[in-house]
């Protein structure tokens, strides 16, 4: 499963020094983060916005990961930030987010959230009937959205269209309190599915409008693919993988698509160009009545934007199917073990793994050019847990690696790195490393501000 690098990452892993520097100054683990990337990923959001005639607005899912880096390359680049909790909100502001460009989500926020979020201006995504009437009970000033289940679904957010009639008429008159429109979110990536919502909601926004309120803003939500491996190589896995390729005979039941043909600003445009009733796109239903539309990408922003970087502290050599020592087994394979543990690689939190290849430093001559026989390799952690791997399927590694090398998970940056970690065995958190380009070109690093 050979990862698509961009080629940041593509210098950084051919630099001889670089990740050694900075593996010296700050130990291992560490996760790497390029904001440049970012602004790049958000600017692609605003050009298809641009390209499909759409008045848009791009907010930053924070929750996929928290470096302070990402949050001040989207103020650059004239992006906003979705938020769900207080700290999350005071980190947008501190690196230039304006309280006005910042959504706030989640279910039943707290009076200190609602507070912050009405004395910002923020946009504030209302998830459920109480939680209105406890803002109408505070008296405070906000704009808002209500958010909406989708018929079908069995989400536990959101709200029906009972309850959104009883909140649009609860609203209505009301001088304090703004209903700018509504917002919602779908689970897989069916871009007709989304822009179909999007439609159906126009029309709700006008009702709305009947009754006084501006109803000018719909949030299509976040959950934009990213294209993490090559077509041919995902293919073969969906195909071929079973238990035998595992360390253990680990099997999963579904991974997430680490192949994605339209991914991110191109999921995007596909939305927004998807024909809908009466006629037309969501993209001119959506300027013909005023009506600016929002996304919320969290991964998708992130796409490209860093890596994770693990020391191997030892290696062992097992046998596929082995069940002690005398059996002999099938093929040999390696089985590392690296400092921190997989609560860093947080696939394993969706009972998953991680499934892009890591890249091994130093490269060597002869063998990382692909002239050397691949070495079958799975990578444990240090802990003295079982589950404790990062990387179950045996990985072709060129070279058998050894204590002292690094192995390079590459774009962890979306939800990879920080959602799961914790101080288990009181290792402490792997520091984030933000690099930095200089108009030589050269790369220079420092420790996010967070």
């Amino acid at each position: 499963m050979p990862a698509l690098l961009d080629p940041w990452e593509e210098r950084v892993l051919a630099d001889p020094d670089l990740l050694g520097d900075i593996a010296f100054a700050v130990g291992t683990p560490f996760h790497l983060m390029y904001p440049a990337r970012v602004r790049r990923n958000v600017a692609q959001f605003q050009r298809a916005f641009a390209a499909a005639g759409v008045d848009g607005v791009v907010y930053y899912g924070k929750k996929a990961n928290k470096a302070a880096c990402v949050a001040r390359a989207c103020a650059e680049q004239g992006a906003g930030v979705d938020v769900s909790s207080v700290g999350e909100l005071t980190a947008a502001l501190a690196q230039g987010v304006r309280g006005d460009e910042l959504m706030v989500t989640g279910p039943a926020k707290s009076a200190e959230l609602l507070w912050l979020a009405s004395r910002h201006g923020a946009v504030i995504a209302l998830d459920a009937l109480d939680e209105l009437d406890r803002l109408l009970g505070a008296g405070l000033e906000a704009r808002v959205l209500l958010r909406v289940l989708p018929d079908g679904s069995d989400s536990r957010f959101g709200m029906t269209g009972a309850e959104l009639d009883e909140a649009v008429t609860l609203l209505a008159g009301r001088e304090r309190i703004r209903l700018c429109g509504f917002s919602f979110h779908l689970s897989g990536y069916d871009a007709a599915a989304r822009a179909e919502l999007g439609a159906a909601l126009t029309w709700r926004c006008l009702r709305a409008r009947e009754l006084g309120h501006p109803a000018e803003l719909l949030s299509l939500g976040g959950g934009f693919g990213v294209d993490y491996v090559p077509a041919r190589a995902w293919a073969e896995f969906t195909e071929h993988a079973g238990p035998e390729w595992f360390h253990a005979g680990k099997s999963f039941d579904s991974y997430y698509p680490y192949h994605f043909p339209v991914p991110g600003a191109a999921m995007l445009a596909a939305v927004l160009n998807h024909p809908v009733a009466p006629g037309g796109t969501l993209a001119r239903l959506a300027g013909e009545h005023g009506i600016r539309l929002a996304v919320e990408p969290g991964r998708a922003l992130l796409a490209h934007a860093g890596s994770t970087v693990f020391g191997v502290r030892g290696a062992k050599t097992r046998r596929a199917g082995a069940v002690d020592a005398e059996s002999g087994g099938g093929l040999p394979y390696r089985l590392l073990t690296v400092d921190g543990t997989s609560l860093s690689l947080s696939e394993q939190w969706f009972g998953s793994e991680y499934l892009p290849d890591p890249l091994l430093w130093p490269r060597r001559p002869g063998t990382d050019s692909g002239a050397g026989a691949p070495t079958p390799t799975s990578v444990g952690a240090a802990s003295c847990l079982e589950s404790d791997m990062l990387s179950w399927r045996r990985i072709p590694l060129p070279r058998p690696a050894e204590a002292g090398d690094l192995l390079v998970y590459p774009n962890t940056a979306g939800y990879q790195m920080d959602s799961n970690e914790s101080g288990f065995h009181e290792l402490p958190l792997p520091p984030k490393v933000v690099l930095h380009e200089t108009d030589g070109g050269r790369m220079r690093w420092a420790l996010d501000a967070r």
